[in-house]
């Protein structure tokens, strides 16, 4: 049906012609237009987004005599018997050729059996590449061909308000996609002790969802989904990723080291806050304070001094500590970074090496019951550490012992059990004593605090 309508303006005789198509012809529905939809963005990228399944073991609830190891050695017991205990988390395939996914460490952390199932039901045995717990990521392997991958985007490109999509394995039901936006940048405070510059965001993320991938409108990974806060740990429209610079700098140190080989730089930060700039006499607050450098390190070499401010590393703005320092966690050894930073009214533009973690461990040091392969000893008069620092080193830890694969490294200076503070070798073993169930060693690696939960 064509209706002309008659405008005239000012005097000018204007013919406008519409054509409207009769809605309702036989035939031929009412809502018959095209709608806006997702789906075929999901249908590209969801054969990446894998299903993961891990068996772990676990002590069984008994009598307290059988955990006395006395008891149990006095009448030829075995070791506590263990349960096996299943869990359901998510992963993104990032390398078709290799077969490369990435999850969370907290996914496959102390894992038996990890078992991945595409989106086309083939399952498949997958073998821990490495894990970094400061970054809560983990790479597994499988073998397989005619895989998916999903390709990196720039979360360095993210702004607040971009439209993502969230897909995983929420509560083990199987493959779901929710959608959101961006709602916050550079994150932090979850876990003081971690590497954390999360991307905050309202797609709906719950428990499975851990490891599965944060999507932009492009098909690109720009996140992998990490944690939620919730008062009952389910959805309440704030959910975090580690954005995919970060997953991806793990990914590369882990395939070519099975593990993350961080470095220092040799200085404490601490945020610019607005008591921290009236001390200073400086009126911006977005940058890092340099609070100490310590005495041979890189950053005293390059000429940073404490009371320095530090705005931008590799030409990106820097508004807190924790980003600095989540940054530094994933610049490989060697590997030169250029700061801008402040000093009274002056711009100084800095290079620094990052230089290994220095050899801090001195004889063979005492063997740890609780955490076999692992050796330590106490801060000595001599060392650098002497009277610098508070706590024990980790003389050694035996490689794919129980004590390195729960993420403890040569050099690690333990300096508190549950948060309390440990100076000698007898209070370290005095803490660990009685310990019936887990227990967190918060320690010092380079220039960062480590927390390692141990069940």
């Amino acid at each position: 049906m064509i209706h002309t309508l008659l405008l005239i303006a000012r005097g000018t005789l204007c013919v406008l012609v519409l054509l409207v198509a009769p809605a309702l012809h036989a035939g031929v529905p009412a809502d018959s237009r095209v709608l806006p939809t997702l789906a075929p963005l999901v249908s590209q990228v969801t054969p990446a987004v894998v299903n993961i399944s891990v068996v772990t073991r676990s002590p069984m609830e008994d009598n307290p005599l059988l955990r006395d190891p006395f008891f149990r050695r006095f009448f030829n017991l075995p070791d506590r018997p263990q349960r096996r205990e299943q869990a359901a988390g998510s992963g993104v395939i990032v390398d078709a050729a290799h077969g490369y996914v990435l999850t969370n460490h907290h996914v496959v952390k102390d894992a038996d059996q990890v078992l991945v199932t595409l989106k086309d039901r083939r399952q498949f045995q997958a073998r821990i590449v490495g894990t970094d717990p400061g970054t809560d990521v983990a790479v597994v392997q499988i073998e397989s061909r005619d895989l998916t991958a999903l390709r990196f985007g720039d979360s360095d490109q993210l702004n607040v308000g971009d439209y993502v999509i969230a897909i995983g394995n929420p509560f083990g039901i199987g493959q779901t996609v929710t959608s959101g936006i961006v709602s916050a940048l550079g994150r932090s405070g979850l876990s003081p002790e971690g590497f954390e510059d999360f991307i905050q965001t309202d797609a709906s993320i719950n428990p499975g969802n851990s490891g599965g991938a944060l999507v932009n409108l492009r098909g690109e990974l720009v996140g992998i989904n990490t944690a939620i806060i919730g008062p009952s740990g389910g959805n309440v429209g704030i959910g975090f990723a580690v954005p995919s610079n970060m997953a991806r700098a793990v990914l590369n140190q882990i395939v070519k080291y099975g593990e993350v080989r961080r470095g220092r730089l040799g200085i404490e930060m601490v945020d610019l806050n607005a008591e921290v700039a009236k001390k200073l006499g400086v009126s911006i607050l977005d940058g890092v304070a340099i609070a100490a450098v310590q005495s041979g390190s890189p950053a005293e070499k390059a000429g940073l001094r404490e009371r320095d401010i530090v705005v931008a590393m590799n030409g990106r703005s820097l508004h807190a500590a924790a980003e600095l320092r989540a940054r530094l966690a994933l610049t490989p050894v060697g590997e030169d970074v250029d700061l801008k930073t402040l000093r009274g009214s002056e711009t100084r533009n800095v290079r620094v090496k990052i230089a290994p973690l220095q050899p801090v461990s001195s004889g063979e040091g005492q063997a740890v019951p609780q955490l076999p392969g692992m050796r330590v000893v106490e801060i000595e008069r001599g060392s650098p550490l002497y009277q610098r620092i508070q706590g024990l080193i980790i003389a050694g830890v035996d490689e794919n012992s129980r004590a390195w694969q729960a993420g403890f490294r040569t050099g690690d200076i333990i300096y508190a059990i549950n948060r309390k503070r440990i100076r000698t070798v007898a209070e370290f073993f005095s803490a660990l004593r009685g310990i019936e169930r887990g227990y967190a060693v918060s320690l010092l690696r380079g220039d960062f605090n480590v927390s390692i939960v141990v069940r």
